[in-house]
């Protein structure tokens, strides 16, 4: 359960400082949002995977789906009066990025099943993240954009920032950029991993592989330290490649990339 975008991703030589133009940029329109991007991750690593979110009646759905589809995922969407969300991104030649998201239609997700396993983000309201809560067997919640959370998960994945806002928690997987991630066990490190080195190019969608790889790791019973290890690999291959779904790697690539 999560946000549905359409990216408008603009490369650029370098981002802009404040006040600045920058010319010369190219632009492209990419499937995106947290909740589609880590349900095509999900989907690419193997896993049966379903998408409820919202779109609007407008244009822009049927591209910001089209990732989805073509990964294969049940798609349980519904179109409500409202525009389709849409992020706009700079992305400078050395990988860093700054975004915009505009919600639109993610801001009224709600009311839907979502049984068994979920895993949401902080892009749709709180109300759905307590549906979801109240549904699953097992939530996972990626607490981004960073805000304290309103229920209690089964594993929540935050990078140093967020982790400051989630509260306590029973098990919590820390994002650290190019230091890798913890995870935590009521506070306790149970295990640690880095990633493989890699040339940064768009670190755009290297959380949410990150945070799929890590879901689908554990729910297929591996044990945390390899799971947190492949969820590593799975976020540098993404911030190798330009563009959010586009990054995502394989489980295939995953083994590659962890043999190499």
């Amino acid at each position: 359960m999560g946000s549905i975008n359409l990216d408008l991703v603009a490369r650029v030589d370098r981002l802009p400082r404040p006040g600045e133009t920058l010319t010369g940029a190219t632009l492209e329109r990419i499937p995106g949002g947290k909740g589609a991007n880590q349900a095509v991750a999900a989907a690419r690593l193997d896993a049966r995977v379903r998408m409820v979110g919202s779109v609007g009646k407008d244009a822009n759905a049927d591209d910001a789906l089209a990732g989805l589809r073509e990964a294969g995922v049940a798609v349980d969407v519904r179109e409500v009066d409202a525009p389709t969300g849409v992020a706009i991104i700079l992305v400078g030649e050395d990988g860093e990025n700054v975004i915009v998201v505009v919600r639109g239609a993610n801001a009224l997700v709600g009311g839907f099943t979502a049984g068994g396993n979920v895993l949401c983000q902080l892009e749709i309201p709180d109300d759905a993240v307590r549906e979801a809560r109240a549904q699953a067997q097992w939530l996972c919640v990626n607490a981004a954009p960073a805000r304290p959370l309103v229920v209690e998960a089964d594993l929540v994945v935050a990078n140093r920032y967020e982790a400051e806002l989630v509260g306590d928690q029973p098990l919590v997987a820390v994002t650290l950029g190019e230091e890798g991630a913890v995870l935590l066990e009521q506070g306790k490190e149970v295990a640690r991993a880095k990633p493989p080195r890699v040339e940064a190019v768009d670190g755009t969608a290297a959380g949410d592989a990150f945070t799929a790889c890590l879901v689908v790791s554990l729910l297929a019973g591996r044990d945390p330290e390899e799971a947190l290890r492949r969820a590593c690999a799975a976020g540098a291959l993404a911030a190798s490649r330009f563009g959010a779904q586009p990054s995502l790697p394989t489980a295939d690539e995953v083994d590659a990339i962890l043999r190499s």
